[in-house]
């Protein structure tokens, strides 16, 4: 394999970053609802008042270079019993505050050209009532920033600014490193008045937002905050005070688009000239005049055997931030020196109390590592360390352990044990902070706040959930956990005042927020007399108190910046002293109630560890070519912890089947309702879904045949007044499901149930038509009831029109229609129903009453444009012009074919046009029309609307119309935006007579969506206003699809493949379609490490490991060498310590069967590790019996003893090292143990060693076997080409790379006779080698060549190796045996879920390619100004590294040349020398070459 194409095939899940702001829309576009009636019980469990849910704004979430913005959709009470057939997962979580449901919504969704670090949200400063909006700032590696917003004329986003500090002027920020810890880390003032990024460590770039129209700022009461700076009356600037002189005058800005916050200029601050080298953390704070930006940083590193000696080296400074004069004093900092505090005080003095005997607790833990800033009007920050929680503020710096308290006695522990390194938090109200422990405990930590200091820090323990990497609050009522371990979820939460502390004494009961979501956690908030009894080492019960014991000493932990008092002779009581300060005494004893439902999840199927391919429960073994790769499933270990689960993902959907019947010759399909007693009531709509079916139409060649749909599928052909004698065109229902009409190609008739009651007949000329119009018959029907709109085969429209009062129906011939010179090609019918019409909403003139007739014509003269709008494909569509009809209250789109000007083309594109429209909205109450177009060329069009209501000047699309033509539109605020389709292969359609493809389901299993028939089906399902492509490969070419509900069929579907055989089927439960692939999860309760399958039992062992709690005791003793007879002895620790439990890992190996039913997997056997015994690595292998003189296959475990000296048992042999990797090669167990490599024969009851290699690898991750050749991946010293000779018994090394690489997975790629070694490692990379001897380069062979490089950015954990299709190209003109038959690709799975692939490419198709991709990188507008030449480079991570030959493609940016207009698209492939269509079949022979699943 000389060259080859890198494929994404499954985007990323797992969440990294999450953020909420207003995006898409502003705080003043929030509409409030009507409060209800407030209740005075304020004694109540349960808050009896509704909660105001305030303006609600956007998420936005990133999983690897995917960016996606989210808009919350809130479903109220009585919405919900009016709409009932809203999807399930709007409806999830019962009710609460008011709310029935809240789903979210895609509103854009990009893949960047590289990997986003951090992410914060910019605000804009204003008020509730601001107009204008947030903006997004994502940090790239290593130091590139770029700030969104959103733009409603594109409805995307749109880049505002870039800010690049790499190359070579700017390489003195380096100061000569070149590899750094982590990436750019990204924070915003909350008052939007500046964002700052930090970068290589110590480099602070600050980014100063643009400033509009000043205010006069009038502060009335102020107080000066320990770091020297005013704050304005306690209360954030912008609401406490308006405007706050930085936010733009809203009337300033006219009644046009939004405008959102932006970045004016960038500047940078070296943190080291300012004494500051290790830089852990910053925070903007709230409440001042100008950006104050705490950091916290440590002075000198200390390390785990050093903590006795020197613990406390984290410290904060404080900076005051004037991006205008780009100064940065000092402002506050606390060190140790010899007077224990030094003070900087700038600008404005402030006070502070001491009193004598007073210890000073300024210098913070080693394991400090975040920093959380207090909302107003508290103020002040957090400080969360691995054990310890600090708040330092004005009045007070306050520590709290929350850990088992190793240090000091006089600070407050905590009444449980939790870790809380690694934690994410974010604030459920200006006073309590939600935290989420590595372990998934959310915890509650409430600041007791009197008016005027906090008291002390409240830590109490709430539900358990899943493993989060980001937490984010959305508006007052929602927040989400984002997750890369398991599925995020969207939360509501509420809480009330309840009881009193003093009165109550209840449990503390943690339960998992997944399966209880309605009980409620109470935070309470005691009074200040209620202390904890520390010095006697008592832990009392948050949820319960105890009377003071005046005998023992109370600890006191109040105290004024910076010290922290201690009163060891005396009981003072906190509200002693703050009478003694002369503060007045106004705590109330309360306590807040919580309550958390989830609402919506995220599916996350990463991280990817290993997975396995295997043979689904239904597959076909009859299937061959394409559809044989339907029958395989991909097994993935996921997860981790109690999020820990099997991903079972599927490319293609094999629907499950309830019979089948040879059907031949069938040309479509039809179910149509029937109900003579049902009234035309559109409030029935909720009982609709459950209707049954009445009648199947059947339409064959030269006839029809018609059954009835009850009980048993039973054909009443004979007995029906249906047209039999020639095929159906189509069929459905009018009236509200009172009438049936069926079209066919000379005629059309209308039925009420099998009794005919009005017959239309297409064959006499109307005046209006030509002369030729006698032989038109119909081609194509588009139905919405009450309207038919007919194309006939010379082009002509005509037009069905219904009267529901008298169920009959009139044809009329529209003279726009008529009067067009061109033939129409398609068209279509668009119902614009449902509770709020949507297209309403596209119109600025009045609506006076809701039979306003129009009609989109696409056919006039005036419309060349906008045709060539649609054929070429355009990223946004403009309507352009609108003509009315006096009794259409429909909206019917029609498009003409038109030549494309392409004159001195090579190709000829005069005949594409399109064959196909669909438009359709789907029921939700913000749901947007997709229009859907079928191109004579295969290639289809997706587009969903919009509204845009600004000017046609302020708009910025390229291609709009003249504003002649749109002022007139009555939906000139209609919009539509190209959406790009995943996974689906571009069909070559036939000239024939063409039936429809696109066929519209509204239930089915509960989905909604559509179905494309032809030689490639696929089914595009609506999730969140997004479209899921899932192809169905299993039968090959599908002729006719409809969706059956009745008694034995339950909301299923039928189709008619190409061989003449109909299916009835239901969608495979417990699967979710709502991802890239659909996927089944099977819980697991712990991590898996890895999974092999056995295909002759279907069977699948995997390696779990669960978490244990052991006393410590007991785990300290066993990692003790028991036969030496050493006892177990530590004189630091206590008893009590010996006692408490710790977590250890237990390890086993379990069997698991699929469910035939689909249901939940069984597990088939399990078998348990030793104590200390982690097993690494689980291989069916097949091992030649040297006693039986057969083969046999057997299960091979590799484990390790967590001890002084490793011993691993594989059967009954033992070996030195911890076995990482087995292999079976050519009937002999290869064994990777320690430094060693090992090959064994079997005997039949034992292992004997026939063949070594010592090596100097460290530790195995990988071993690959191709006939005798064996590729070894070392976690350190990159990869080893081995040989093995049976003649001798020799295991000889080839060649190895003698460069450092830290492997991750290791794979032959083979592509005819060509073998390459591919392998991915720690810096997102996947090089190519290859073993070539005879050139000098190899140093005689030694050294292994490199072939191609490229960075994937993602870890990739495991290559799969599978045959490639042969495709039709690929047939033509080869012979049996050749290269292309021999290729093979690598399948891959990622820490971050993606899955993709390496092809290898002929050398023809690479070259072209590789021209398409150059042009392409200057030809596409790449969203955040990202390079993809700079993405795909080599990362070594400051490592001498030579660069790798450039041969490898890059699919991600070649997909793009299939969204570009059809001008540019023949523009750029004449000039690389080739054609659009040999670009376009060239990646769709490679779609195709690798659809595995």
């Amino acid at each position: 394999m000389s060259f080859a194409a890198y494929k994404m095939m499954h985007w990323p899940t797992g969440i990294e970053n999450c953020a909420s702001g207003f995006v898409t829309h502003s705080r003043a576009d929030f509409v409030p609802r009507i409060p209800p009636i407030q209740s005075d019980d304020l004694d109540s469990d349960w808050p009896t008042s509704r909660r105001e849910i305030g303006p609600v704004p956007n998420l936005v979430v990133t999983a690897g270079n995917v960016l996606e913005v989210y808009a919350v959709r809130l479903q109220e009470e009585d919405e919900s019993t009016r709409n009932s057939r809203a999807p399930a997962e709007s409806r999830r979580g019962g009710h609460m505050d008011g709310l029935a449901g809240v789903s979210l919504e895609l509103v854009c969704h990009y893949r960047l050209h590289g990997n986003v670090e951090t992410m914060a949200v910019l605000s804009s400063g204003g008020g509730d009532g601001s107009r204008r909006r947030d903006s997004i700032i994502l940090s790239f590696q290593n130091a590139k920033i770029s700030v969104l917003e959103f733009d409603d004329s594109i409805h995307g986003l749109r880049t505002s600014s870039m800010h690049c500090f790499e190359g070579p002027e700017w390489l003195h920020l380096k100061r000569g490193r070149e590899s750094f810890a982590r990436g750019p880390l990204v924070k915003v003032d909350p008052q939007g008045r500046c964002a700052s990024v930090l970068v290589y460590d110590i480099q602070m770039i600050m980014l100063k937002a643009a400033q509009h129209t000043f205010k006069v700022l009038v502060a009335k009461n102020f107080e000066l905050d320990a770091f020297g700076l005013l704050l304005i009356g306690g209360s954030p600037v912008g609401k406490g005070v308006a405007g706050s002189g930085l936010v733009g005058d809203e009337d300033a800005l006219g009644s046009g688009g939004a405008v959102s916050a932006r970045i004016e200029s960038s500047y940078i601050i070296n943190l080291r000239d300012l004494d500051m080298k290790h830089v852990k953390d910053f925070i903007f704070v709230h409440g001042y005049i100008e950006p104050v930006m705490v950091i916290l940083h440590e002075r000198e590193l200390t390390w785990a055997g050093r903590v006795s000696w020197k613990h406390h080296t984290c410290m904060i400074t404080a900076l005051s931030i004037s991006t205008t004069l780009k100064q940065h004093p000092l402002i506050w900092s606390a060190a140790e020196n010899d007077s224990g505090i030094n003070m900087i005080q700038h600008l404005l003095c402030y006070i502070y109390l001491t009193i004598p005997g007073s210890k000073a607790y300024m210098n913070l833990p080693h394991d400090a590592y975040k920093l959380l800033a207090v909302p107003s009007p508290i103020g002040g920050v957090l400080v969360i360390c691995a054990n310890t929680l600090h708040y330092h503020s004005q009045q007070i710096l306050f520590k709290f352990y929350a850990f088992y308290a190793f240090f000091s006695q006089e600070m407050p522990r905590s009444p449980f044990s939790v870790e809380l390194d690694a934690a994410n938090a974010t604030w459920l109200s200006n006073d309590v902070v939600l935290l989420s422990t590595k372990t998934g405990e959310l915890l509650l930590l409430t600041l007791v706040y009197d008016g005027r200091v906090v008291q002390r820090l409240d830590l109490s323990k709430s539900k358990a959930s899943v493993l989060t990497s980001g937490i984010t609050t959305i508006g007052n009522s929602l927040f989400l956990l984002g997750s890369r371990l398991g599925d995020s979820l969207l939360v509501q939460f509420t809480y009330g005042m309840g009881t009193s502390m003093l009165s109550s004494g209840l449990k503390d009961e943690v339960a998992d927020i997944e399966g209880d979501a309605h009980s409620a956690k109470r935070l309470r908030r005691s009074s200040s007399d209620v202390l904890q009894d520390m010095a006697s080492g008592e832990e009392l019960s948050l949820y319960g108190s105890a009377p003071n014991n005046s005998e023992s000493t109370q600890v006191v932990y109040y105290s004024g910046m910076p010290h922290l008092f201690f009163f060891p002779d005396e009981l003072v009581t906190c509200r002693d002293f703050s009478r003694k300060l002369g503060t007045e005494d106004k705590r109330v004893a309360t306590e807040k109630s919580f309550s958390f439902t989830v609402r919506d999840s995220l599916v996350n199927v990463g991280p990817l560890k290993d997975f396995s391919y295997g043979l689904r429960i239904n597959a076909d073994p009859n299937a061959t070519g394409i559809a044989k790769q339907s029958n395989y499933e991909l097994v993935c270990c996921s997860g981790h912890g109690k999020n820990g689960s099997l991903c079972v993902l599927r490319q293609s959907i094999r629907p499950e089947m309830i019979t089948e019947v040879e059907l031949p010759g069938c040309k479509g399909i039809w179910t149509v309702y029937h109900k003579s007693t049902r009234s035309h009531d559109t409030s029935k709509i909720a009982a609709a879904d459950d209707e049954y079916h009445a009648y199947l139409i059947i339409s064959l060649e030269a006839r029809t045949m018609v059954l009835e749909t009850a009980d048993l599928l039973t054909e009443v052909t004979e007995s029906v007044d249906y047209y039999v004698q020639g095929r159906t065109i189509a069929a459905g229902n009018l009236f509200g499901r009172r009438r049936v009409v069926q079209v066919y190609e000379r005629g059309a008739r209308i039925l009420d149930g099998s009794f005919m009651t009005q017959n239309l007949s297409f064959g006499a000329a109307t005046a209006e038509s030509s002369s030729g119009s006698e032989s038109a018959v119909v081609t194509s029907v588009s139905i919405a009831d009450p309207y038919v709109i007919l194309r006939m085969s010379d082009g002509s429209i005509r037009l069905i029109v219904g009267d529901p009062s008298s169920c009959s129906v009139s044809i009329s011939s529209p003279v726009d229609f008529e009067s067009s010179k061109s033939s129409i090609s398609a068209c279509t019918l668009y119902h614009d129903k449902g509770p709020e019409p949507w297209l309403r909403k596209t119109s600025t003139d009045a609506w006076l009453s809701t039979g306003v007739d129009e009609a989109i014509d696409g056919a006039d003269g005036a419309l060349q444009d906008q045709v060539d709008n649609f054929i070429s494909g355009r990223p946004n569509l403009v309507d352009a012009f609108v003509q009315e009809e006096p009794k259409d209250p429909q909206k019917v789109t029609n498009k003409s074919s038109e030549e494309l000007a392409c004159q001195g083309r090579k190709e000829n594109t005069q005949n594409v046009k399109v064959v196909e429209l669909a438009m359709q909205r789907w029921s939700r109450k913000h749901s947007r029309p997709f229009l859907l177009g079928i191109l004579s060329d295969g290639t289809i069009l997706c587009y969903h609307a919009y509204l845009f209501e600004g000017t046609e000047s302020t708009s910025r699309i390229e291609d709009s119309v003249s504003s002649q033509n749109s002022s007139g539109s009555r939906l000139r605020n209609l919009r539509f935006v190209r959406v790009q389709l995943d996974a689906y292969a571009r069909e070559e359609m036939s000239d024939g007579l063409s039936c429809q493809r696109i066929s519209i389901f509204k239930n089915i299993a509960g989905y909604q969506g559509l179905f494309l028939s032809g030689s490639r089906p696929a089914w595009f399902m609506v999730f969140r206003e997004r479209l899921r492509v899932h192809p169905q490969l299993c039968d090959g070419s599908i002729v006719a699809f409809t969706v059956l509900h009745n008694v034995n069929c339950n909301h299923g579907f039928i189709y008619v493949t190409s061989e003449g055989i109909m299916k009835i089927c239901q969608l495979p439960p417990i699967t979710s379609y709502d991802n890239y692939w659909p996927v089944q999860k099977i819980p697991l309760k712990g991590t898996p490490h890895q999974v092999t399958y056995f295909a002759e039992k279907n069977l699948y062992p995997i390696i779990v490991s669960v978490p244990v709690h052991k006393p410590l005791n007991q785990v300290l003793s066993s990692l003790v060498d028991q036969e030496v007879g050493h006892q177990f002895e530590n004189p630091n620790l206590n008893p009590d310590d010996l006692h408490r439990t710790y977590t250890v890992d237990e390890f086993e190996v379990r069997i698991l069967e699929p469910e035939k039913s689909g249901g939940p997997w069984q597990t088939k056997a399990t078998i348990p590790m030793q104590s200390s015994e982690n097993a690494l690595t689980v291989r069916v292998v097949t091992l030649f019996n040297t006693t039986t003189k057969e083969n046999e296959t057997l299960l091979a475990i590799g484990t390790a003893y967590v001890q002084g000296e490793d011993v691993s048992e594989i059967y009954s042999k033992e070996l030195k090292g911890a076995i990482s990797a087995l292999a079976s090669l050519q009937g002999h167990l290869l064994i990777a143990s320690g430094p060693k490599i090992n090959l064994h024969k079997w005997t039949g009851t034992e292992l004997n060693r026939i063949a070594f290699f010592d090596a100097p690898p460290l530790y195995v991750v990988s071993l690959n076997i191709v006939k005798n050749f064996i590729l070894i991946g070392d976690v350190h010293k990159s990869i080893y080409f081995l040989s093995w000779k049976e003649q001798g018994a020799q295991l000889s090394l080839l060649a190895k790379d003698f460069g450092s690489l830290d492997c991750f997975a290791t794979e032959f790629l083979i592509d005819g006779s060509t073998l390459s070694l591919v392998v991915s490692d720690d810096q997102k990379n996947i090089q190519i080698f290859y073993y070539a001897p005879k050139m000098s380069e190899s140093w005689k062979g030694q050294k292994l060549l490199s072939r191609a490089e490229f960075h994937v950015g993602a870890h990739v954990t495991k290559f799969l190796r599978l045959q490639m299709l042969s495709t039709s190209t690929d047939r033509m003109g080869t012979t049996a045996g050749s290269d292309k038959t021999n290729r093979f690709a690598l399948l891959y799975g990622a820490l971050d879920g993606s899955i993709g692939c390496i092809a290898p490419l002929d050398e023809l198709t690479f070259r072209r390619l590789q021209s398409l991709q150059k042009k392409l990188v200057d030809a596409v507008p790449h969203v955040a100004g990202l390079n993809p030449r700079s993405f795909r480079q080599f990362r070594s991570n400051g490592k001498a590294h030579r660069p790798g030959p450039d041969s490898i493609v890059d699919c991600e940016l070649l997909c793009h040349y299939e969204m570009l207009p059809l001008e540019e698209q023949l523009e750029i492939a004449h000039q690389i020398g080739t054609t659009r269509i040999q670009i376009l079949s060239n990646l769709n022979d490679l779609f195709l070459g690798t659809s595995f699943l």
